[in-house]
């Protein structure tokens, strides 16, 4: 057992397990077939909320995020490898005191998955359109419908040449070099993006997003190269035909937002499905690397 394996109240009165808030995760993948199904968990009959089904998920320890502690429960109680899931987001419900964080990642493959512990009695892939068909877990059913519009992974596309043209630290005596500043900075993306701009929050309905970030460069900056959590394009050509290249024809389960404040980008990259906002908004959300 943790140090969180225990009961906690929260500001409404209600008793909750896990003295320090509990996590759970929703892995999703869609088939060849094109359907997109969800692993859920059927609770044991002689636990809370018995034969329902939910989510895999548990009690956070005072140690963890609630990512590691949705990834360590699930791994506890099914035999799926927690290691290929790539998270792209969290939501989180909050009771005042104490909250529920839902983890949302997909996985490359639909492994066949059997319970691993008492507390699981069964483990199924289930196509979305068919969950609520089941004697889903409360909880779970409070949160269900939100979640189920949450399936798709955020590709941050950022325009290197517009940010870096907007911030006055003498970019123009050394390109290369702020574009590779601007990539360092970059980097702190990889914790976590709240507050998603205009209605992009509601297309992606989590609380927090981990993006894949590319930042596509020009000129002089071609030179710059990727490094962990940050993929550098570098265009051939025109760094907005680049980016339009880029978020054309979009992958299924992905959604693509532009940083750039040139008007004739945003409306290209808007035709073509892709939401975008300035670089103030991005600026914002590195500021602690910049300091």
């Amino acid at each position: 057992m943790g140090d969180g394996d225990g009961w906690g109240r929260c500001e409404l009165g209600h008793t909750h397990w896990g003295r320090y808030g509990a996590a759970g995760l929703l892995p999703f993948h869609r088939g060849t077939d094109g359907v997109v199904r969800v692993l859920l968990q059927q609770r044991a009959w002689w636990g809370l909320g018995g034969g329902t089904w939910g989510m895999f998920g548990g009690a956070r320890h005072s140690h963890e995020d609630p990512v590691t502690a949705a990834l360590r429960e699930t791994s506890e109680e099914c035999t799926l490898d927690t290691r290929v899931v790539r998270v792209h987001g969290v939501s989180t419900e909050d009771h005042g005191g104490w909250d529920f964080v839902s983890v949302v990642g997909s996985v490359p493959r639909m492994v066949a998955v059997r319970p691993a512990s008492m507390e699981t009695r069964k483990a199924a892939w289930v196509p979305v359109e068919e969950v609520t068909g089941k004697r889903l877990f409360e909880p779970f059913a409070r949160s269900w419908p939100r979640l189920r519009y949450a399936m798709s992974r955020l590709v941050l596309v950022v325009d290197a040449a517009n940010v870096v043209g907007s911030r006055a630290d003498g970019w123009w005596k050394d390109r290369a070099g702020a574009n590779s500043r601007l990539r360092d900075e970059l980097m702190v993306l990889n914790e976590g993006v709240s507050g998603l701009p205009g209605g992009l929050a509601d297309l992606l309905p989590l609380d927090r997003v981990f993006p894949e970030v590319v930042l596509v460069v020009e000129g002089a900056a071609k030179g710059v190269e990727s490094v962990e959590g940050v993929r550098v394009v570098a265009a051939p050509r025109s760094g907005d035909d680049q980016i339009v290249e880029l978020v054309t024809d979009p992958e299924p389960d992905t959604t693509y937002l532009v940083v750039t404040a040139d008007r004739e980008l945003r409306s290209r990259v808007a035709e073509q499905g892709a939401a975008v906002t300035g670089p103030s908004w991005l600026l914002d959300r590195i500021k602690p690397a910049r300091k």
